[in-house]
């Protein structure tokens, strides 16, 4: 694997995505219009700009506050306020106003809540289904601190895809606080015995924290062992120089080894790529 440092090189051609924040306008101004946040604008989504223009985002709910600290994310820590019952329609406003067939929909971790939030998951993605009949949803969750209530709830909201970001290897899991590395995968177990026939899950691991390819690949059957066959695997990017740095820039080359190796185990699709992320280009899952 090629490898390059952070702290003494320029990123790689490969990863100087531009950011056209003339795109971003209009996007933004509906957003803004309609009082929805999107996790695109919260943790600085190196697809920003080209998601926007294209007229797809995000949308995150429960607000923009995250009770958790994980070191490796942009999304504001502190004490959330009360769940807003008003962005049940608000996504759905959104929703219609940009013409969406494909919605993703996910939340910060909200610890503060008994359901952590899965009756607001429900909620929304039943009023976008019953409202805009064609749509389809895809839910990213939280792990709810492992409650299964919580997780029979999201599993059956009517979402077609239901995921829950591994992250990383079990090694570094000092960067997701407060979250244990079975517990993410129980979830997703559970997420499947829960749910009607048809759903499923998917999962999402950032690399060049320092992990090795063999335990990549670990997590890769971790997965499979809990029925997870949809993936996403893309290049960790650093905020600012307050959060974990990057270890190494791992190259297309080596994605693309991923990318084979996930599939040759048995995963149905994987998009590994430097700027994959768990929610871009997500539509192409369900195809």
């Amino acid at each position: 694997m090629l490898l390059e440092k952070q702290q003494h090189k320029r990123k790689p051609e490969w990863l100087r995505k531009k950011i056209s924040f003339s795109a971003q306008k209009d996007m933004d101004q509906l957003l803004n219009e309609v009082g929805i946040h999107t996790i695109c604008q919260e943790a600085k989504c190196p697809n920003i700009s080209e998601c926007f223009a294209a007229k797809t985002a995000t949308f995150l709910i429960l607000g923009g506050i995250c009770t958790r600290r994980c070191t490796y994310c942009n999304v504001t820590t502190g004490s959330p306020h009360a769940v807003n019952k008003e962005e049940i329609d608000q996504v759905t406003d959104a929703v219609k106003q940009l013409g969406l067939k494909f919605v993703v929909i996910t939340s910060p971790a909200r610890d503060d809540l008994k359901d952590g939030g899965a009756q607001q998951f429900f909620e929304v993605t039943q009023n976008v289904l019953k409202k805009i009949p064609g749509t389809q949803v895809e839910l990213l969750v939280p792990d709810f601190q492992g409650d299964l209530d919580s997780v029979k709830t999201v599993a059956n909201s009517g979402a077609v895809i239901v995921g829950h970001n591994i992250e990383t290897v079990p090694r570094l899991y000092n960067i997701r606080k407060a979250s244990i590395y079975q517990r993410s995968l129980d979830v997703l177990q559970e997420i499947k015995n829960y749910a009607p026939e048809g759903v499923k899950t998917k999962s999402a691991i950032m690399v060049g924290l320092g992990e090795t390819q063999d335990e990549v690949v670990e997590v890769m059957k971790d997965l499979l062992a809990v029925d997870c066959k949809l993936l996403s695997i893309g290049q960790y990017l650093a905020p600012s120089h307050e959060y974990e740095k990057v270890v190494e820039y791992v190259t297309p080359e080596q994605f693309d080894t991923y990318k084979k190796i996930a599939l040759d185990m048995g995963f149905e699709y994987v998009h590994a790529s430097p700027y994959a992320r768990s929610s871009y280009m997500a539509h192409e899952y369900v195809k």
